[in-house]
């Protein structure tokens, strides 16, 4: 198990850009992939971006492929995800996670979330 805060988010208008953190305790951070997710308002929340434990693989929801990109500092046990070219559909609460594996679905430990609100 790690306990992860998220850090970051924020108001910003759109065509800008934020960049999120997620900071885990305990000492197997590096074993885990890590994901980010959101859920906007009357919504379900849905998977955004991921990577492995490794770091050499991530994955990308469609919806922000060449805009978003999702890093990992293990030295730091932090996770980033820089949120470039923002728009109001960016809108929502995003939630850091971890798991064993990289995937859309398969994460057990979960952030409290932080607010980015895009503005137009």
């Amino acid at each position: 198990q790690v306990q992860l805060v998220e850090s970051g988010g924020g108001l910003v208008q759109a065509g800008g850009s934020l960049r999120l953190s997620c900071t885990a305790s305990g000492r197997t951070f590096g074993t885990y992939a890590m994901a980010w997710f959101r859920q906007a308002p009357g919504k379900e929340r849905e998977f955004v971006a991921g990577i492995s434990w490794s770091g050499s693989d991530t994955a990308y929801a469609d919806s922000v492929k060449g805009r978003f990109t999702i890093s990992r500092e293990d030295a730091k046990n932090t996770v980033y995800l820089q949120m470039n070219s923002l728009k109001p559909e960016d809108t929502a609460i995003y939630y850091c996670a971890a798991g064993r594996v990289l995937s859309t679905t398969r994460y057990n430990n979960w952030g409290q979330g932080t607010q980015v609100t895009v503005s137009s």
